[in-house]
């Protein structure tokens, strides 16, 4: 007992020091787990006329879970093997997992029905406010000022970036379905933040929760279309999506949540959108009007509004009116 003890210990003051290390904390790490979200999109172009959605999006998860399960396996065994043996963490591993595999299908139906612009806005939009509304319910966080300005300018730069000059019909369905996924991502985020934060190893935290969601996606993967799969660019866009997006993404993510609050999270992977939109204007060839560009601008300025570090005045020589 004792030595398990000490062992969470040095885990819970290695997540809670790491901050101190890095000027941005794990804000970097999400930062660029969001880029590399931004270029599924663009890849997603590659996989073949005969990728259906809802495919593309299982592959994804049953590559990138699988990949982190494994690396879980063998670089973090003993984290990993407690983390499945507890049984305080089995229904949230369960929660968790249910809702990555809800977050991925629900997110590529909604487009499917509603478009890019719309379904996008909905889901990546509504993320950060359902974060802090689940943070609040279950009285693990406090919605700062900051991180309203900077959570509201995000997302009004977002549907700026991704809704100008799109002409996308609503539809009440998928945006049911957009907003699904919007609360499923918030839901995984937290999850995550919850298990990390008690102590356990954040890559044994990823492995398992999207290792069980490639569980549950299977067999949407084997029921779909795969013969995409067996032409070289599928594969090659798949193993893409799977690797790079999905597995050292969610590492990386995973990583950034030891020192970063699940409400700030997932106002910083709003940067996916911005990415996405500048691979969408230089590879593909897509224009970005002037709205467009003044919400990349208003996104870029929220976002680092929200990940720079705090200066606090020091209080020695303070009571003297003194200053730094």
């Amino acid at each position: 007992m004792s030595v398990h003890t000490s062992r969470t210990s040095r885990t819970s003051r290695r997540s809670v020091s790491a901050p101190s290390r890095r000027p941005l904390g794990g804000g970097a790490d999400i930062l660029l787990a969001a880029s590399l979200w931004g270029t599924t999109g663009t890849a997603r172009t590659f996989a073949g006329h005969g990728a259906s959605s809802v495919s593309v999006a299982a592959a994804r998860i049953v590559i990138g879970g699988l990949l982190l399960l494994a690396l879980a396996a063998l670089t973090r065994r003993d984290g990993l093997r407690r983390l499945l043996a507890g049984r305080r963490d089995r229904a949230l591993l369960v929660f968790g997992a249910l809702a990555v595999a809800v977050y991925q299908t629900a997110f590529f139906v909604a487009v499917s029905r509603t478009g890019v612009a719309v379904g996008t806005v909905v889901t990546i939009g509504s993320a950060p406010a359902f974060t802090g509304l689940i943070g609040l319910a279950i009285r693990r966080s406090v919605l700062t000022r900051r991180w309203t300005l900077a959570t509201a300018g995000a997302v009004a730069g977002c549907a700026l970036l991704v809704g100008a000059g799109h002409g996308s019909g609503v539809d009440p369905a998928g945006i049911a379905l957009a907003l699904l996924s919007g609360l499923s991502y918030a839901a995984y985020a937290t999850t995550a933040s919850v298990l990390i934060t008690r102590g356990e190893d954040d890559r044994a935290v990823a492995g398992a929760l999207f290792g069980g969601a490639a569980v549950l996606l299977l067999p949407v993967l084997a029921a779909g279309p795969a013969g995409w799969l067996l032409t070289g660019s599928g594969a090659a866009t798949a193993l893409y999506l799977g690797t790079v997006t999905t597995g050292l993404g969610y590492v990386l993510f995973a990583r950034g949540l030891r020192g970063t609050p699940a409400t700030t999270a997932t106002t910083l992977t709003l940067a996916e959108p911005a990415v996405a939109a500048v691979l969408g204007t230089a590879v593909l060839g897509e224009h970005l009007g002037g709205a467009a560009c003044g919400g990349l601008a208003l996104l870029g300025a929220s976002l680092v509004a929200l990940v720079a570090p705090v200066r606090r005045p020091r209080k020695h020589g303070k009571r003297n009116g003194g200053s730094d």
